[in-house]
C-alpha cells in the first residue's frame, strides 16, 4: 500500500525563542498531537523534544521544516485545511517569512520505506525544478498513487 510522504519548510522571521514566534511555538505540541490523532496519519519526523524545530537540515538556521506519512491526499488535506490546523496556518505571515518557491513537497513512498530528510529535499528541489510530477508534487496537482508509488 503506498503512503503520502510529504515535507514543509518555513523561514522563520524571528529566532525560535524570540517573543514574536512566542504563540506559534506554544501550538506545537497541540498540532502535533492533532496530526497523530488525525485519522490517516502515519508517522511524523521528531527529535527528543517531541517535535522537529531543533532538527537542522538546511545551513540556514532560520529555516526549520516538518516532515510526515499520511495514507492518502485526502487524510492529509482534512487535517490540513479541516482541523485547528487552519488557525495557525492562517497565521503563517506573522512567523514566517514569504517564500517565491514552493514550500511544501508531497510524494509517494511504498510502505516500509525509510523516509530521510535528504530525500524530501530532493523531492522539493525536484518540485521547484520542473513543477508538479509524478515524483513530486503539491496540493495543487497530485498524482494517482497507483502511478507513481
Amino acid at each position: 500500500m503506498p503512503y503520502l510522504a510529504q515535507l514543509n519548510i518555513g523561514k522563520l522571521r524571528y529566532p525560535i525563542d524570540h517573543p514574536n514566534t512566542q504563540e506559534f511555538v506554544e501550538n506545537i505540541d497541540r498540532i502535533n498531537q492533532l496530526a497523530e490523532a488525525s485519522p490517516g496519519f502515519v508517522w511524523r519526523l521528531k527529535d527528543d523534544t517531541g517535535n522537529a524545530t531543533s532538527i537542522q537540515v538546511f545551513s540556514d538556521p532560520m529555516m526549520i521544516v516538518n516532515m510526515s506519512v499520511w495514507e492518502s491526499i485526502d487524510s492529509l488535506k482534512q487535517f490540513v485545511y479541516r482541523s485547528d490546523h487552519i488557525q495557525i496556518m492562517q497565521k503563517r505571515q506573522q512567523w514566517f517569512e514569504k517564500y517565491d518557491e514552493p514550500f511544501v513537497v508531497l510524494w509517494w513512498v511504498t510502505e516500509g520505506y525509510l523516509l530521510t530528510l535528504s530525500d524530501a529535499k530532493q523531492k522539493l528541489a525536484l518540485l521547484t525544478k520542473k513543477g508538479a510530477t509524478v515524483e513530486a508534487f503539491s496540493f495543487r496537482k497530485t498524482f494517482d498513487p497507483l502511478k507513481s508509488a
